[in-house]
């Protein structure tokens, strides 16, 4: 999917959240979150990023990440000598 058509289908999602069951999100939406994610964890988009005018942030990426927290259930995580729960996967 295309940045700019990554950016429309999550800003909808994220207008229409609250009539939305983000546990069965529809197909479209769980893979726009995922891309979005995905260009956030490989350094391709910031969430804020320097401009010559300042810093401009991305809105649509943030609410790309609360949907994602929507989306995906806390598991367990084990981390050598503890264990926790979260939402998202420890990146090293």
């Amino acid at each position: 999917m295309e940045m700019h058509d990554l950016e429309t289908t999550i800003e909808r999602a994220f207008d229409d959240r609250a009539q939305m069951d983000l546990t069965r999100p529809p197909p479209q939406l769980r893979e726009a979150v995922d891309d979005a994610i995905a260009l956030l964890d490989n350094g391709k988009a910031r969430v804020a990023e320097p401009t010559d005018t300042g810093w401009r942030v991305n809105q649509w990426l943030k609410k790309a990440v609360l949907l994602s927290f929507g989306m995906y259930p806390n598991r367990q995580i084990d981390a050598g000598y503890t264990t926790f729960y979260d939402k998202v996967p420890l990146k090293f």
